[in-house]
């Protein structure tokens, strides 16, 4: 076979293929698709999972199915989504917590960042520095005064050990040169409550746990952990605002498909994704639980992540911070 011939032959093996993957994005989905969950439902990872999946289902025809794969400390969803086929038709919808912290918490996690293909980022949930109503602190100024007065002895509840919210307290503690004493509690909803029922005085909570016993008048919120302010009350001062450096921080969402999936299913998966999220009843049931919507292409998506990673995985090591 001479070079002419193998040329030729190359480049319609090339020609073939590109003809091929276009074709084989428009006709995807042909079949339901499923979205893996880490967690069990109810959490903001599954509600994100089931408002988007339903919006797909609507614009393609095709069953999006929702499932919870718990356990591990995200583990076995997180993973279930990595070795999946590469094909579109399995992907995982996961929090910050699995592919920013666990990385820095866990010697041998089953998974990697480089396992996924990003899609886009979902949905953003600001967390709130809260104390009980019952308490004299209105400001950070305040629990600072008192915990260097009380070195290690003013109680902080979270939702657990290596939690975001934990990272978020030890990282004010690290800026700040002080001491909290470390509460962790089986979820955000048992942390919000045993802080509103005076168990501990200060808490960092999901703005949605916290919101319902703010507006009972039993907790009152002192910053935002985030740098800008919330927009679902814009009057919470953030914590950079009241001399709290660098701290940035807060729980969101993202959709990720196996590594390998083909670039048109990534990229048709991402519009359809940017379009749902642009929705104003899709913005408002979010919105309900003190969401926000933000969307993302994939290439931004990965910066995110690894930037993120790289700064809390600095916050981690520094606190010793170990998980359950």
């Amino acid at each position: 076979m001479d070079f002419k011939t193998i040329r030729f032959l190359t480049a319609a093996a090339v020609g073939l293929v590109l003809l091929v993957q276009p074709a084989f994005s428009q006709t995807y989905p042909s079949k339901p698709i499923h979205i893996l969950v880490p967690y069990a439902p109810g959490g903001i990872a599954d509600i994100a999972s089931r408002i988007v999946g339903a919006k797909l289902t609507e614009a393609w025809g095709q069953q999006v199915v929702v499932e919870n794969k718990p356990g591990g400390n995200a583990f076995i969803g997180m993973t279930a989504g990595a070795k999946a086929p590469a094909d579109g038709y399995t992907l995982t919808m996961a929090t910050v917590g699995d592919v920013a912290i666990n990385p820095a918490l866990f010697k041998d996690i089953p998974y990697k960042w480089d396992d996924y293909a990003p899609i886009s980022t979902i949905s953003d949930a600001p967390m709130v520095w809260a104390a009980n109503a019952a308490t004299p602190y209105r400001s950070i100024a305040d629990v600072l005064a008192a915990a260097k007065a009380q070195p290690g002895r003013l109680s902080v509840g979270t939702p657990g050990n290596g939690s975001i919210n934990q990272v978020v307290m030890e990282w004010m503690a690290l800026n700040t040169g002080i001491q909290f004493q470390h509460i962790p509690y089986k979820g955000g909803a048992p942390a919000a409550a045993a802080l509103a029922g005076g168990d501990i005085p200060f808490g960092v909570l999901a703005s949605s746990s916290a919101a319902p016993q703010v507006k009972a008048g039993r907790l009152r919120v002192l910053a935002v952990t985030g740098a800008q302010p919330s927009k679902f009350n814009p009057e919470w001062p953030t914590l950079q605002s009241q001399g709290v450096k660098d701290v940035d921080a807060s729980n969101w969402t993202l959709l990720l498909a196996p590594k390998g999936t083909p670039k048109e299913i990534v990229d048709k998966l991402q519009a359809e994704v940017a379009k749902i999220l642009a929705m104003p009843d899709v913005k408002e049931r979010f919105a309900g639980g003190g969401v926000e919507t933000i969307p993302s292409t994939g290439a931004e998506l990965d910066a995110k992540v690894k930037k993120t990673a790289q700064q809390l995985s600095v916050i981690v090591e520094k606190a010793k911070i170990k998980a359950d």
